[in-house]
């Protein structure tokens, strides 16, 4: 089995920054961690969930367009973590968010995730 710890989230007011952490631990991650495409994706009260940021299997990054520019996802291989950093936060960023592993690389399927961390933008 995988497991996805989250950590980093708080109450910020509007236009500032916050930093989440993923530590992904299990048999398998050692070998595999590094061709996996890590993801973030968040959930707001009555909402469906919302892929906001992954990595593609080439490497590259993709962002939903409502954080585009704003958001900055990133990982360590060698110490099998994964983070996002948020700026110039906005109310509507108030969710749990989730880091996740895509299934076969495809986004909004998800093999495995955390229990999840709560970030709260006030105004």
């Amino acid at each position: 089995a995988v497991k996805l710890v989250e950590s980093g989230g708080e109450t910020v007011q509007v236009g500032g920054s916050l930093r989440l952490s993923c530590a992904v631990s299990g048999k398998t991650v050692k070998g595999y961690y590094s061709t996996w495409c890590m993801a973030w994706f968040r959930q707001a009260p009555g909402k469906e969930h919302e892929g906001i940021a992954n990595f593609n299997r080439d490497g590259s990054t993709t962002y939903a367009d409502s954080v585009k520019g704003r958001f900055t996802i990133s990982r360590d291989n060698a110490k099998f973590t994964l983070s996002l950093q948020m700026d110039s936060l906005k109310p509507e960023d108030t969710a749990v968010y989730y880091c996740a592993v895509l299934q076969r690389c495809q986004r909004g399927t998800y093999s495995w995730w955390g229990q999840g961390t709560q970030v709260t933008v006030s105004s």
